[in-house]
């Protein structure tokens, strides 16, 4: 990202001369409070909104160089609130692409760590998931979208707050699977939870449009700033 100024309206700017690189298969992530731009970013660039200054570059060339498909089939993006179709959990894992077969979903699924969880289901692959995915908790439906995500092999993984209201016991295990969908991508997350986040590479403390912090956990531990109070105040909560 190099001098991003972006606004939804004219000249309410929202990102201000944000600049930021991370590198190939490293984790990202991006902290602040409510209104600090950390999803506008995400919405960049996906391009679902153009910027009006500076360029975004992914390998050395500009996003708007290249075509909505190919940047998108390379970027996954799980959000908060998974979208299920009142289907089986197999074909909400596929998106109904004949292409993908069951066998390849089952070994997917032992790989990052959730097939016991689906088969302690009904039916197991072949339960029949309620309309939105009333049936499942939020913590099950971010499992299936990580899944999902993982057997489309994606470079560039995005989570935006997808960890913010679960148990602590799904959390481990949405823990585990981001650690295997980790590797060999690069990882950004938005999170509220900063206990998911010590392990990134990079932490991004947005205010007002602005990097406020930047640093690794503990750099910024030492920093004893603005992230310093936050960490310290959720973990004495």
């Amino acid at each position: 990202f190099k001098d991003i100024w972006f606004a939804y309206k004219k000249n309410e700017w929202v990102l201000k001369n944000l600049n930021f690189h991370i590198g190939a298969g490293q984790f990202l992530a991006l902290v602040g409070q409510t209104g600090a731009g950390k999803s506008s970013v995400i919405r960049i660039l996906n391009r679902f909104y153009e910027i009006e200054r500076g360029v975004i570059q992914i390998d050395n060339i500009s996003i708007k160089d290249m075509t909505l498909t190919s940047l998108r089939n390379n970027i996954a993006l799980v959000q908060q609130e998974v979208f299920l179709f009142s289907d089986s959990i197999l074909n909400n894992i596929t998106l109904f692409d004949n292409s993908i077969s069951k066998e390849s979903v089952i070994n997917a699924a032992k790989e990052i760590g959730i097939h016991d969880f689906i088969s302690s289901l009904p039916n197991s692959f072949d339960y029949i998931v309620g309309e939105r995915g009333v049936t499942l908790s939020s913590g099950q439906r971010q499992l299936i979208a990580f899944l999902r995500v993982y057997i489309r092999n994606p470079k560039v993984l995005i989570l935006d707050e997808a960890t913010a209201s679960i148990d602590s016991a799904t959390e481990q295990l949405l823990q585990s699977a981001l650690e295997k969908l980790s590797i060999n991508r690069t990882i950004i997350v938005i999170a509220h939870r900063l206990s998911t986040i010590i392990k990134a590479d990079k932490i991004l403390l947005l205010s007002d449009g602005c990097v406020l912090e930047e640093g690794n956990h503990q750099e910024l531990l030492d920093l004893n700033g603005d992230y310093a109070k936050m960490y310290k105040n959720q973990i004495s909560d």
